[in-house]
Order: structure tokens, then sequence, then C-alpha cells
């Protein structure tokens, strides 16, 4: 069942100031709620379950990709692009120092 934010107003005010978080609209919880699904690599077809969509393009309006996410992605890209002669098998650096 959706909820009305104009008809849920009051308990949102006291949710937010029970929890010490800023002011936002119920409407802003939705966005951040699907914004940590795509943070945490849930797949797509489950966030559109939690979410109650039936289309992908709710997910491209809801869902934003953070700065940290983007520069993990690029990250992981180049490291498959670029391994030195040193990186092991699964892109690790490998030990070169002997135990002794």
């Amino acid at each position: 069942m959706a909820l009305n934010p104009g008809q849920h107003y009051g308990e949102w005010k006291d949710v937010l100031v029970s929890a010490g978080v800023r002011e936002a609209r119920l409407h802003d919880a939705r966005h951040t709620a699907a914004t940590f699904l795509l943070v945490l690599g849930v797949a797509q077809r489950a966030v559109m379950d939690v979410m109650g969509w039936s289309k992908i393009s709710m997910a491209q309006r809801y869902q934003h990709v953070p700065d940290d996410l983007r520069r993990n992605i690029a990250s992981q890209v180049g490291g498959l692009l670029w391994k030195t002669p040193n990186d092991d098998e699964d892109g690790s650096p490998k030990d070169t120092q002997k135990a002794g």
C-alpha cells in the first residue's frame, strides 16, 4: 500500500526527529533507499520488487550513482586493464619479500 505524503506528514516528521536526521521530504527517502540498494549491489529485479516498481525507468529515475561508487568502478576496470608484471593472477601485488 502506497503512503500518501500529505496524510503521513506528521508521522514522517516524528520519525526524522526521533532518528536525529535532518528535515527531508518523504519522497526524498525513496531516492535514498533506491540509491542505498544500488550501492549494496542488490540485483535490479530485487530493487524493483522492494521499491514496488514495474518498470526499469523508475530505477533510472530514483537511483543516483555516488562519486565513491564511480571511483570504485573505475579502479576495478583499471585493475583489469593495466595489470603489472608484479601482480598475481587476481590483480593484487605479489609478495616479493621472502620469509626468513
